[in-house]
């Protein structure tokens, strides 16, 4: 009888506690089996003015802001990946070949599991055209996953989405024909997607992904109105991905590491309006960076309020498909690598080129509610513009300068459809626990893992 009140208080106690350990002030408890490290690098060329700017060709005098790439690596207990980012142009298959190899050399992580994508950023150097940067480029890649191995700690991963205003569509049809115009009516996809890697520690990330839709080409050739700049920038820069990622680092007092990824950005630019648009000045790179950064750290300070980190998985089982496709193409068939990297319920789908923003759309609606969809271009390759078949239909700037035909549509989608199928793992042939299915199911890992993918025609 005496028990009882000693009892309800032990009971009363133990809830406190745990209510307390609960809404902990400027830290949380991460319960999780995924481990991550982070490390960026200082890519801009020591002789800017002597390097060949590819994209919008021209010349420069100097470095308005520094060039950089990232590497975040990941290890679920039995998996490991990686993802690569870098304020390039391209993701050009001799890098991601070369960058592939020494990332696994470095860091133990399988060449077939590292995610290497650009920004598609129109105002720095090109890799073969520039050798010797590009040599350093590599050394400096597999230093950072040397170092983010290195630093690897326990975390859980948030998410949150905003929303940015400088994107449009650059395409109207008229009789028939399209013609480059901006176009507020065009399709267009402004949301902002975020993904945090907390240790909990603090409320500041170990590491931010970013992901948006618009062509990083603010400081690309205007027209002869476009002063003071008519001949485009002149001088090298990230563009707005870079001016963003240091904005949300700045928020958090440098202590965090961006990481920016582009979507499906083949017929999105920059709202500059002229004839048919101009070349941007410091203002409007500083109107950009700041919109998508801090649409950013909205959404990154969102995602640790109580509600949001109640959200959060315990567990983040890493699956990584990937393929070279034969996609139709107008003078050779074309190959392209595509992959799907899944990370507990967030699902990357990869495309090797420029996919104009209607791809993000239909592959979003085809995975539904299966997972959380980030669709990526510019990754693993570079084949150029992925035009939608409707739009060979009206030709362009985009499908005139594809290398495809119309009917590489269908493919992508479907074989992105069957990459996010063995990743997702809710068909049964995926999980199916029949002998002849799992024999299938490691040969085809086994196989994969042992390729080197590579998406040359």
């Amino acid at each position: 009888m005496h028990l009882r009140p000693v009892l309800l208080l032990g009971v009363c106690f133990i809830s406190f506690s745990a209510q307390a350990q609960e809404v902990m002030d400027g830290r949380f408890a991460v319960t999780s089996n995924l481990k991550a490290g982070v490390a960026k690098v200082d890519i801009t060329p020591p002789d800017a003015a002597a390097v060949k700017i590819v994209g919008h060709v021209r010349q420069v005098s100097g470095v308005r802001d520094p060039l950089r790439a990232g590497v975040l690596v990941l290890d679920d207990g039995e998996t490991k990946a990686a993802i690569v980012t870098l304020d390039t142009i391209g993701a050009w298959d001799d890098m991601v070949k070369d960058a592939r190899v020494r990332i696994e050399a470095e860091a133990g992580i399988p060449s077939a599991n590292i995610l290497v994508s650009a920004s598609h950023n129109h105002s720095g150097p090109g890799y073969i055209e520039n050798m010797r940067w590009a040599a350093d480029l590599i050394n400096k890649l597999g230093a950072a996953a040397k170092g983010a191995v290195a630093s690897m700690r326990t975390v859980s991963v948030g998410y949150a989405e905003d929303r940015i205003s400088f994107g449009i569509n650059r395409r109207k049809t008229y009789d028939g024909r399209a013609v480059v115009s901006l176009n507020p009516d065009g399709p267009n996809d402004q949301r902002v997607k975020v993904l945090r890697f907390d240790d909990g520690s603090t409320l500041t990330p170990l590491a931010v992904i970013m992901h948006a839709v618009c062509h990083p080409c603010f400081f690309t050739w205007g027209d002869k109105g476009s002063q003071p700049y008519p001949k485009g920038y002149p001088k090298m820069s990230a563009d707005f991905p870079g001016e963003a990622q240091t904005f949300v680092e700045m928020s958090y007092a440098q202590k965090t590491s961006t990481l920016f990824m582009q979507g499906c950005a083949g017929d999105i630019r920059p709202n500059l309006p002229g004839y048919p648009y101009r070349c941007a000045d410091e203002a409007d790179i500083q109107w950009a960076g700041r919109d998508l950064g801090g649409a950013v750290a909205r959404a990154a300070a969102f995602g640790v309020t109580r509600e949001q980190l109640r959200k959060r998985e315990t567990f983040y089982p890493i699956r990584v498909a990937s393929e070279v496709v034969e996609l139709p193409g107008k003078e050779q068939p074309i190959r392209a690598e595509l992959m799907a990297m899944k990370i507990g319920p967030f699902l990357l789908l990869t495309m090797p080129g420029e996919p104009m923003v209607e791809y993000g759309f239909k592959l979003e609606q085809a995975i539904a509610n299966r997972a959380t969809p980030i669709i990526v271009g510019y990754a693993n390759g570079n084949i150029g513009y992925i035009a939608t078949a409707e739009a060979h239909k009206v030709g362009g700037y985009e499908p005139n300068l594809s290398k495809l035909k119309p009917e590489a549509e269908p493919i992508i989608l479907k074989k992105l459809g069957a990459l996010a199928d063995r990743v997702v793992g809710d068909v049964f042939e995926s999980f199916s626990k029949h002998p002849k299915d799992m024999q299938k199911r490691e040969a085809e890992e086994k196989a994969r893992l042992q390729s080197v993918p590579a998406s040359k025609p």
